[in-house]
Order: structure tokens, then sequence, then C-alpha cells
């Protein structure tokens, strides 16, 4: 299968956001890309106070990359955005899945929430306004096992172990990584992740500045069951495509077969 990771540098201009999306997913599919995958929050990056509302799975984001993902006839992985929440002050952090023919195949809400104090450098407690999801998701995506996640869910290696138990063969992570973590942190888990679980990595994030003065790394990437880099955006918005070589990752398996050889 064919895949692409689309790389935005999504801004408070909804509009121009979901154009520039729409247009690099044109780019995939262009490519030949049977799956493209946009990055955390494609839709609005700023401040809270000029976000737009909350929105439920079939609102007008859902809307959008329907139509998208059946105009171009490919699978869409729309990214994330503010689903509504469990109550006023919390919204989900939430990817959806579209086949195709612009049926909705999943839906993934955030477990892992980024509450984090660098002294002097990042303070940023999404808990404060985002509720946890609670499931692990593993979906068909041309018959291929792909198991969902959402940025700082990278950050803990069990969810992944998970998903790859429970079949998955693909993982996706969209993601807003900051620069100053993303710059050492990025590609090494992004690669342990693929190594350890045995999975191809189809990493799409978003670059470069946003309010309130936050900055976003990139480097957007997909990796082998192995561990190595098979494309990687450059420092722009853009797309980058590979071919998953699903007998590879088979091979991998059987002759390193960490995944059977666990004991825990």
């Amino acid at each position: 299968m064919r895949v692409a990771v689309c790389q935005l540098n999504s801004r408070d201009d909804r509009d121009r956001n979901l154009t520039v999306a729409r247009s690099l997913l044109e780019r995939a599919a262009e490519g030949g890309a049977e799956l493209a995958v946009l990055p955390e929050y494609v839709d609005f990056l700023g401040r809270s106070a000029d976000a737009p509302k909350p929105e439920p799975v079939d609102g007008e984001f859902g809307a959008f990359f329907a139509t998208a993902a059946r105009e171009l006839g490919i699978w869409v992985h729309a990214g994330s955005f503010h689903e509504i929440g469990p109550d006023q002050n919390r919204t989900y952090n939430t990817s959806l899945v579209f086949a195709p023919d612009g049926t909705l195949a999943a839906t993934y809400r955030k477990i892992h929430l980024y509450d984090v104090e660098i002294a002097g450098r990042v303070s940023y407690q999404e808990s404060r306004t985002v509720a946890p999801g609670a499931e692990t998701v593993v979906t068909a995506v041309n018959d291929i096992p792909v198991g969902l996640s959402i940025c700082y869910d990278l950050r803990f290696p069990e969810l992944y172990r998970l998903l790859a138990v429970a079949g998955a063969k693909v993982l996706v992570v969209p993601a807003a990584f900051m620069m100053h973590t993303g710059r050492d942190h990025w590609e090494v888990l992004l690669r342990a992740r693929a190594i350890e679980n045995q999975c191809y990595v189809l990493a799409a994030g978003q670059i470069g500045d946003h309010e309130p003065g936050r900055t976003c790394f990139g480097r957007s990437m997909i990796i082998d069951p192995w561990g190595t880099v098979l494309a990687q955006a450059p420092d722009t918005v853009g797309v980058a495509i590979a071919d998953l070589d699903l007998e590879r990752l088979e091979t991998i398996r059987a002759e390193l077969p960490s995944l059977a050889n666990r004991r825990l």
C-alpha cells in the first residue's frame, strides 16, 4: 500500500487551514497514495479564545474530510480536531478515518494529555480543556490493521504494544510536536515504536510558528518495521510518500520474533 503523510502549518484561519489540507490530500492522491494522514489539530492552531466551537463527529469538520475522501477516492486520516466533550469545559482531541466512499471508518480520542511545565520554556496543561479518551482503536485500511494514536501518546509505549498485540501492522501518529522536544525526541521515539512493535509508523506533524508563541518541529516521516526512515518531509508544508511492503514486515517478524517471544 502506498501511503502519504501531510505536513501543515495550521494557524488561526480555519478556512485557510482546511484549504491547504485539501490541497495536500490532492497531492497525495496524485502521487498514488491509498492512505493520507494529516496532523493533529489540522483545522486550527492558535489562541484558545479564538478556537472554533467543538463539533460532533458528523459536523462540518467530519463532512469536509468525508467529501475529500470520496472525491479523491482515497483513505483519509483527518489528523485531529476538537470534538464536543463530556462537559461544557472540556472537548475531546479526536481523530477520524474516512474510507474512499466517504464513510467514517474509525474514531479515536486521544488518551494521554500533554500536561507539561518546563521552567522558562513551556507551560501547557491540555487536561484543563481536553478530556482523555478511554479506548484503543485498531481499524482496517485496505484490509491492513492500523492502530491509532495522537501526538503525546507517542511517549507511552504500552499503548503501542496494546495496538500491536491487537493486530496492528501500521501505527499512525498525527502530531503537533514542540520544537524544543522534537529535535531530540521525535525521530528517536517514532523509530523505537516501529522497532519494538515491528510495525510501520506514519507520523504527520505540524511545522512552524503558531500563536501563542509556539513552534512545531515538523519532520513528518514514514518508518518501516526495522526502524528505517523510508520518507521524510522537508522543513516546509508538503507531502512525503512511501510504499509499505507487508511481506517485509512478516519477514522481520519471522526472523526476529520479539512480539512472539514477549513474556509480559
